[in-house]
């Protein structure tokens, strides 16, 4: 005996992907999410391929593997697609000490984050 199926989490017309450890803090990855919430798969790409931030790159790669999900697991159309939702959260934080003067300790954090962007295909408009 095994475990019934889990239903599937999204929609019928959804895909998602997810990157569970990127190198940045999570307000600094939202910045670069918010951006693209809302917009065409392809203008979105065009928005984090133009983009001056370092994590835009990684950005990109997350929303391409959504994009391909949609495309090869569940038949949507590619150029109906949207970013439905790109939520960002925290992931671990590595904690780092620096030797100051007088024997005391500065502390440095590096925080870690995980992002999740969701794709939708778009209803036919007749």
């Amino acid at each position: 005996m095994s475990k019934s199926k889990t239903p599937r989490a999204l929609a019928e017309n959804e895909a998602k992907a997810i990157a569970l450890n990127m190198r940045t803090s999570s307000q600094k990855l939202n910045l670069v999410a918010a951006s693209i919430r809302g917009k065409s798969a392809e203008n979105a790409l065009a928005e984090l391929s133009f983009s001056k931030r370092r994590i835009a790159g990684e950005v990109k790669k997350v929303l391409q593997s959504a994009i391909a999900n949609a495309e090869n697991n569940h038949q949507l159309d590619v150029d109906r697609l949207y970013v439905a939702e790109a939520s960002v959260g925290k992931s671990f934080t590595m904690k780092r000490f620096r030797a100051r003067a007088r024997g005391r300790v500065g502390r440095i954090v590096k925080p870690w984050s995980r992002l999740t962007v969701v794709v939708r295909e778009r209803e036919e408009t007749a």
